[in-house]
């Protein structure tokens, strides 16, 4: 969280495993290190710890524990949704029409993009508004017969707008589409309930609310038409084999436990800081603007850009200064084009090539946020310096 200085501001790229957390995981480490498929008594307490956890899960997302399917993170979880649906779903009644946002997790579109390429799908984009939500009206429009499944991300890792994800789902569910969210991001901060969500799939990353990273579920509703991508020994419902990862599936479990239990509490703080920021940099830096929805956005989520700023720049001078955040999503950190989600966006170049987040966590204080203020204007001062405009 802390180190020699630095302070984090990038809690949405991954966040630090909690002490209770660890503290879970420990005994089945070195204890209780059975393997869950075995007989004897060292697998029957394993498969008594994954059962539990499955269990856990499913009660706070209002799920059956037979819907739980433990990944090895959320962007496996993805891929299983897009691949072990299109893949079914064509088997079955022929559909082969994939749509999504432009402003998905990779995990979801370059997926969708290889089944395209390499297996014969058709891919097609929904429309994303100024703030890069979908219109659920837009995906009426646009489901057809032969559409096998509709991905919407449910709270976007780059600019932190929330999707109307349970007026999509309903739409959906009344045409008959199998419809997945990426709640990755969402999870961490957001309600899930996947009867409001009116979701089929959801995918949740451990690691972005102070879980192991290397750990995942994906919510499969029953009855939805699904295909393994991972085929072994046939674990998890035979849609995902391999050996049980017991120690960090007992680390997600218990922080999932944790970031449920008075995350509205957390949020007021969050949405407090994160006002701060925004409404501070809007009017201490000339050429900024949000990215992002003003309001309808993740509680610690603030994203900017910055015309004529190069945000690698920026991010290596906050770094020096004391301060750790990204350029948008970690994934794309060092990249030297615009995001796809900036790009979706409409933004021209000299802006979207200076976009910076700022993520907020749990160990996050109001002095970090001041000094963090007191810093930015300057530094982007000095990069416009350096190159003139």
């Amino acid at each position: 969280m802390h180190n020699n200085s630095i302070i984090f501001l990038d809690f949405a790229s991954t966040t630090p495993v909690d002490p209770r957390v660890v503290e879970a995981m420990m005994p089945f480490f070195d204890q209780m290190y059975g393997n869950s498929s075995s007989t004897h008594q060292f697998g029957q307490l394993a498969e008594h710890a994954l059962e539990e956890s499955r269990r856990i899960v499913a009660d706070y997302i209002a799920a059956k524990s037979s819907e739980i399917v433990f990944t090895s993170c959320g962007s496996e979880s993805d891929n299983l949704a897009l691949r072990g649906v299109a893949f079914a779903e064509r088997d079955l009644r022929g559909a082969s029409h994939i749509l999504i946002s432009p402003v998905e997790h990779h995990a979801v579109s370059n997926t969708a993009i290889q089944l395209q390429e390499l297996h014969g799908f058709e891919v097609e984009f929904l429309a994303v508004d100024q703030y890069g939500i979908v219109d659920p009206d837009d995906v009426d429009r646009r489901l057809r017969p032969d559409t096998a499944i509709v991905s919407v991300i449910h709270a976007n890792n780059e600019i932190g707008s929330i999707n109307p994800i349970g007026e999509i789902g309903k739409i959906c569910r009344s045409r008959g589409v199998c419809f997945h969210t990426d709640s990755v991001q969402g999870a961490a901060h957001l309600p899930v309930n996947v009867d409001e969500l009116n979701v089929d799939l959801i995918s949740i990353g451990a690691h972005k609310f102070y879980g192991p990273k290397g750990v995942g579920v994906l919510y499969v509703r029953e009855g939805t038409p699904i295909y393994p991508i991972l085929t072994g020994g046939g674990q998890e419902q035979n849609l995902r084999a391999g050996t049980h990862n017991i120690p960090y599936i007992v680390g997600l479990a218990k922080a999932f436990e944790l970031a449920r239990s008075g995350y509205k509490a957390r949020h007021n703080n969050y949405i407090q800081m994160r006002d701060q920021v925004v409404n501070e940099v809007l009017e201490t830096i000339q050429d900024s603007k949000l990215t992002g929805h003003p309001t309808q956005r993740l509680p610690n989520h603030a994203s900017f850009i910055f015309k004529n700023v190069d945000g690698n720049t920026l991010l290596m001078m906050l770094d020096a200064a004391g301060y750790a955040c990204s350029s948008g999503s970690a994934c794309k950190t060092g990249d030297p084009e615009p995001s796809d989600v900036l790009t979706a966006l409409g933004y021209p170049r000299e802006w979207a090539l200076g976009s910076l987040r700022v993520t907020l966590g749990q160990p996050t204080k109001p002095e970090e946020i001041d000094g963090f203020l007191t810093a930015l204007p300057d530094l982007i001062t000095q990069i416009r310096e350096l190159v003139p405009h």
